[in-house]
């Protein structure tokens, strides 16, 4: 798989999201690029599908002359 490359040329990293849902699937959200969401079976094949889910979101919103991205708040750690 291509990583994405604006125009610019440099490839651009994402911070993810991982969790497991009610029923023990993986799930991975990209937060700054709206809809993009994916998941797994295992924490692996959830993130390799993020991965391909963000390529493509940022391809159609590219096609499409929408914001590639969302400002978003860095993450918070919560302790139990």
């Amino acid at each position: 798989m291509r990583p994405w490359t604006p125009r610019g040329g440099r490839r651009v990293r994402f911070q993810v999201t991982i969790d497991r849902d009610e029923e023990g699937v993986w799930v991975a959200e990209c937060p700054s690029i709206p809809g993009c969401v994916s998941q797994g079976e295992t924490k692996e094949e959830a993130l390799e599908n993020v991965e391909d889910a963000i390529n493509l979101c940022l391809e159609v919103r590219s096609e499409r002359s929408l914001p590639l991205t969302i400002e978003t708040e860095p993450p918070t750690t919560l302790h139990p």
